[in-house]
């Protein structure tokens, strides 16, 4: 089994892992967060989002959460950017990165920005040329892209044709996200493929949810493929709000055991990382949802 010797990983935890918590989270404990992360050794992180705070409350501090970040250098910073209006507002807090969106489902499009897909896209093409104007990176969030809450399974072609249109406006990289968790090896490696028609192997990462608890088994398809960027957020914050009972990403604490255990490199100190989750989800009133997590700090208690 040849497998990259090395993995990249990306945190969403701070946005993609708060942004659906009901109770505000103070920005001195994202700040605090962020800070634990690139202690541990994650070299990139998705810090925030810059959305209008009537639809995304928890996220309305995003401003003073990017200017209390003590950055690192060789740290990546990104947040998500829904129009020009978030794009210009997350202009001044000098973002490494911006990620747009789009998903492989046209019900899902309409239920989630009530737009089609190829309408969705052509709203971020001129988000995407002033990110590239002002030599700000640009990702594409590609979710849905092996099944939908409201269609079902999503053909690969769907995602081709997704990633066609992400890399037509000019975006650099794409997230291959199973959004609410169904997917298994197989679907997962069909979904890269048909992305991997538009970007190269470099330009692509894979987002899988654990709803089903294949995310671990889905990462091992994608590295069997050649992936070697991943995303997964702390302590598996997170899960989608248009997708009912869809539970979070998968934790960055098991995806690291996991890899390491395989012998691939990460740069993340594993401990550092358990505390990191351990932080936040205490500062949430309940215990980390990673299975490395909960079995490394009860280890320690005995």
């Amino acid at each position: 089994m040849h497998l990259p010797s090395r993995v990249h990983l990306i945190d969403v935890g701070p946005r993609d892992g708060l942004q659906n918590e009901k109770q505000p989270v103070p920005a001195a404990v994202k700040i605090e967060l962020v800070h634990r992360l690139q202690a541990a050794g994650l070299k990139e992180i998705e810090v925030t989002s810059f959305v209008s705070p009537k639809w995304v409350p928890q996220m309305a501090d995003n401003a003073e959460v990017m200017a209390g970040v003590a950055r690192l250098p060789g740290v990546r910073y990104s947040v998500l950017t829904p129009n020009l209006q978030g794009f210009a507002a997350a202009l001044n807090s000098q973002p490494d990165e911006i990620v747009v969106f789009g998903a492989a489902s046209e019900a899902f499009s309409q239920k989630n920005i009530n737009c089609s897909i190829a309408q969705s896209i052509e709203r971020f093409a001129p988000v995407v040329q002033a990110a590239l104007a002002a030599g700000v990176a640009v990702r594409g969030a590609m979710s849905c892209t092996v099944g939908c809450p409201y269609e079902g399974e999503v053909a690969p072609e769907r995602v081709a044709y997704l990633a066609g249109l992400m890399k037509g406006i000019g975006v650099q990289r794409v997230d291959v996200a199973d959004t609410i968790g169904v997917g298994t090896p197989r679907k997962v490696q069909a979904a890269l493929e048909a992305t991997l028609q538009h970007f190269a192997l470099d330009e692509v990462s894979g987002h899988f949810h654990d709803t089903y608890g294949q995310a671990l088994a889905n990462t091992l398809a994608a590295l069997q493929m050649g992936v070697w960027n991943f995303q997964s957020s702390v302590a598996g914050l997170g899960g989608c709000p248009y997708a009912k009972g869809a539970t979070g990403n998968v934790a960055t604490e098991d995806l690291v055991y996991m890899l390491h255990g395989l012998g691939i490199e990460t740069g993340i100190d594993l401990d550092l990382l358990v505390d990191a989750g351990a932080f936040i989800s205490q500062a949430l009133g309940r215990p980390p949802n990673s299975r490395v997590a909960t079995a490394v700090l009860n280890k320690r208690t005995t």
